[in-house]
């Protein structure tokens, strides 16, 4: 393959071991999962810990509106769920991804959002999975299992497709041929630029970026990864990036949700 010149030698440089790196087929070298906020600055985790100073609970605050807007049925999702959330099943929050009977394949938290305002709620649908209204509210509903540890079952019929977002995982792509795991688990701790890397875990999303200065979902955090190391993002919301959800998800079980964290 022929290599592009990157526009940004200095970003080239500080990956420069990760490409080394690249080139080996390794697995995980971390035993403990630790969430990204051990990584974080003291000054970014008291940003999150303050709900007057964690930027992303406007986007809380905005999906709650969202959660108590009448729909075209003269429903709100507070009809089944309570206006404040208090009626949702925070136990199944902590599971997602799971697995549909319906559908006959894995959904993320934020499937079930679509499908809810889409066909329970018969409003206009949300064509993109990352459509903004969705990113809010699944920030709003994930909010509600604050605390609570991660839960995810890949025992049944999730197991295969635990596999296959954990061979997405390992898989290298790309023009630096790299992979997730590159990062995440042989160099957490370790600086990319301004970057602390970390594990890499899930139970922080939807997370305020310093970075960008909103509120990302996962998948569109996956995408931003695969852009660094020059690879052709997938679309939010593809089979790939689910399975790959539902794997990061698993190897974080017991972390406590953050959501919205703050990280860089």
């Amino acid at each position: 393959m022929k290599m592009i010149e990157p526009n940004n030698k200095r970003l080239m440089a500080a990956l420069l071991p990760l490409m080394l790196l690249g080139a080996l087929n390794l697995t995980h070298a971390w035993q403990d999962a630790k969430s990204g906020y051990e990584f974080m600055t003291p000054e970014s985790r008291a940003m999150q810990d303050d709900d007057f100073e964690n930027p992303g609970m406007l986007t809380v605050d905005e999906g709650q509106t969202l959660f108590i807007t009448t729909a075209k049925n003269e429903m709100t999702c507070g009809s089944c769920h309570g206006d404040d959330g208090s009626k949702l099943d925070i136990e199944r929050i902590t599971q997602y991804p799971v697995y549909s009977e319906t559908l006959k394949k894995p959904i993320t938290l934020r499937n079930q959002i679509h499908i809810c305002w889409n066909e329970r709620l018969q409003n206009p649908p949300m064509k993109k999975y990352n459509d903004p209204r969705a990113i809010a509210l699944e920030t709003f509903v994930r909010h509600q299992a604050h605390g609570k540890p991660v839960n995810v079952d890949i025992d049944g019929p999730l197991k295969p497709y635990y596999e296959a977002g954990k061979a997405f995982y390992n898989r290298r792509a790309g023009q630096l041929d790299m992979a997730c795991t590159h990062c995440h688990s042989y160099f957490p701790g370790s600086k990319l630029r301004a970057q602390t890397l970390s594990q890499g875990h899930s139970n922080g999303f939807p997370t305020y970026r310093l970075a960008n200065s909103k509120v990302n979902g996962l998948h569109e955090r996956f995408r931003q990864c695969q852009h660094q190391f020059r690879a052709k993002a997938l679309k939010a919301g593809s089979d790939d990036y689910v399975n790959l959800e539902l794997y990061i998800n698993a190897i974080g079980k017991g972390l406590e949700i953050e959501t919205p964290a703050v990280r860089y």
